[in-house]
């Protein structure tokens, strides 16, 4: 699934989950290579519902979001689409 992010470098960012919620690909498009691909790194193999309840509401500077913040919003849709 491909999710668009707002309000970040980012531009989207792909998200594959597992039918029981496992994180099991993020590639983020566009953004601070380093950091998005530790965050990619970092949940992968997590679940869903986990990694949402870390990142949600993190902020970059004054922005009202941030990558990780956006990633959570991708797998709330990602699990919407599950269901």
């Amino acid at each position: 699934m491909l999710y668009k992010t707002k309000g970040t470098c980012s531009v989207g960012i792909v998200v594959e989950l597992e039918p029981d919620h496992t994180i099991q690909k993020v590639e983020f498009i566009g953004g601070c290579s380093g950091n998005t691909q530790g965050v990619a790194s970092l949940v992968q193999g997590m679940k869903a519902e986990e990694a949402i309840s870390r990142l949600k509401g993190i902020r970059c500077g004054s922005k009202p979001t941030s990558c990780p913040d956006q990633l959570s919003k991708a797998l709330e849709k990602a699990l919407e689409e599950t269901a």
